[in-house]
């Protein structure tokens, strides 16, 4: 990960950066510039009403929740789980990456599904595949794997292959008897 960045900051970052701190001053606990793209870390309870100050502040206009992703790293003890959320403000066309992070043991984080509603299918989906609980979303329930699957699949401790596959009776073997493609 790049390296965190101290306030102020040049640009619309700092008009981004100082317009959170005067209405929410300890929403934000870090904040990571890395390719022109500037990354908030927010603290969990705080999530909602940042999200929805975000899109509401007419100096900001983040109307658009474009993704929700998982990550998942393992070493990060406490913080395993990662939330990121891509926003969009289409009136100032700039992009903002929010991101909080949970740990394995406890992986609740609030829905934004209120504030961003297209947040929904990808909050379903961070769920299904890291096992983010994401607390006030109307309707969580896997929308990738089968309802009665254990594990997810995109966590780094989930097993590849060797997982039987019930599809036209096919079986996946264990990545290490798999084909190498390598010379």
């Amino acid at each position: 990960m790049p390296g965190a960045v101290v306030p102020p900051l040049d640009g619309w970052y700092g008009m981004v950066d100082q317009t959170i701190s005067s209405q929410l001053p300890t929403a934000v606990s870090a904040r990571f510039l890395d390719h022109d793209e500037l990354t908030l870390w927010v603290r969990l309870p705080e999530l909602q009403a940042l999200a929805k100050f975000l899109r509401d502040d007419p100096y900001l206009r983040f109307e658009v929740c474009s993704s929700v992703s998982g990550v998942h790293y393992p070493a990060q003890v406490g913080a395993e789980l990662h939330a990121v959320y891509h926003l969009l403000s289409i009136t100032h066309n700039r992009r903002l990456r929010l991101e909080v992070a949970v740990p394995e043991a406890d992986p609740h984080v609030p829905s934004v599904v209120r504030v961003w509603p297209m947040a929904d299918w990808h909050e379903r989906e961070t769920y299904d595949m890291f096992g983010i609980i994401f607390d006030g979303h109307p309707w969580l329930t896997r929308i990738l794997m089968p309802d009665d699957w254990v594990g997810f699949p995109q966590r780094k401790d989930y097993p590849l292959g060797g997982i039987d596959v019930t599809f036209k009776g096919a079986s996946t073997p264990p990545a290490d008897e798999r084909r190498s493609y390598a010379r």
